[in-house]
């Protein structure tokens, strides 16, 4: 009788422990910064929640190809946080397919509405080789003139401005709070405390263009900190639009950015993660004085779970873009 109580008690235990694990609410977040967010959000009741960041595997997000797996967890999910731009046409098929009918989506793009941009050429930019036919030159484009058949391209680089950070993560501690009622003062005070840090790190960031002695970056990059240094008032050059394929800059994109560094007597030429400076050294190269730093700012595109595990968040790749920038700009 006591082995049959003592099982008993097992399996109950057991299937309570199922259930429990069963009835957690699952929240997916296709790339880092809002992982970050999210798990800031839930802070000490993120082991009750299942979540979920789907490109953990350091593949830049314009590239990234979703596995089965992918798909069926966004099938699934109570909340699912995506960017919403051209890289995540994929998602949007995966929500159209979903099992849960019921899932809350924040589509990051959707809940700043009007204050994306559209993508920009400024000039000396590259142009995509597919429109090396195109009679401009690739050195003055409008990036506000369409043909009526042409389809507008938005950055998607939401992400890189803090005040629209705060923006999102306020948004999707909304809908956290809506799925767990019971806790919402809990996550409601854990949003209101990152988001202070947010405002700390932006209230920093005017400090040191304010008192920096130059106003121009220039990237021998792709460009996706479009909206950062919009919202510092900065002016930029850069070898190409944020969501460009290109690796390889043209003879003509070189000289430009060579010649701009020698105009503005600037200090540093500027990568993004992960690069592999070809470029850079090259314009540092064809420049009069071959001495300019070459720094590198992190748009948080390829994260690894490795980086996680090693410290690295939103706050603290901010913060090291901060740092790089005060010395760009000095």
């Amino acid at each position: 009788m006591k082995n049959i109580l003592k099982m008993f008690a097992v399996l109950c235990l057991f299937a309570c422990s199922a259930f429990a694990f069963a009835a957690k609410k699952s929240i997916v977040c296709v790339t880092y910064p809002e992982y970050d967010w999210v798990m800031n959000i839930l802070g000490e009741k993120s082991k009750s929640f299942d979540v979920t960041l789907i490109q953990n595997n350091g593949t830049d997000l314009h590239s990234y190809q979703p596995s089965v797996k992918d798909v069926a967890k966004i099938s699934k999910c109570d909340i699912l946080v995506y960017v919403g731009g051209e890289s995540d046409e994929w998602v949007e098929k995966a929500v159209s397919n979903a099992k849960n009918k019921k899932m809350v989506v924040v589509n990051m793009m959707e809940v700043l509405g009007d204050k994306v941009r559209e993508e920009e050429v400024v000039e000396g930019m590259q142009a995509e080789e597919e429109d090396e036919h195109d009679e401009h030159d690739g050195h003055d484009h409008d990036s506000h003139h369409h043909d009526e058949n042409e389809e507008i391209e938005y950055d998607e680089h939401v992400w890189l401005s803090l005040k629209y950070a705060a923006t999102i993560t306020k948004e999707i501690s909304n809908q956290i709070q809506k799925l767990d009622s019971a806790n919402a003062a809990v996550y409601k005070a854990n949003t209101d405390a990152y988001t202070k840090s947010l405002s700390a790190l932006d209230a920093e960031a005017e400090k040191i263009v304010a008192s920096s002695s130059k106003k121009t970056i220039l990237f021998a990059d792709r460009y996706p900190f479009r909206y950062f240094s919009d919202d510092y008032g900065l002016k930029y050059y850069a070898a190409f639009v944020g969501c460009s394929a290109e690796s390889e800059a043209n003879f003509e994109t070189v000289v430009f950015l060579s010649k701009k560094v020698d105009e503005l007597s600037l200090g540093a030429v500027l990568t993004i993660e992960k690069s592999d400076k070809k470029i850079a050294k090259t314009v540092v190269s064809n420049t009069k004085s071959k001495n300019q730093q070459i720094l590198e700012m992190d748009s948080l595109q390829s994260v690894t779970q490795s980086e996680i595990k090693g410290g690295r968040t939103y706050l603290s790749a901010m913060k090291k873009n901060l740092e790089v920038l005060k010395k760009a700009l000095n």
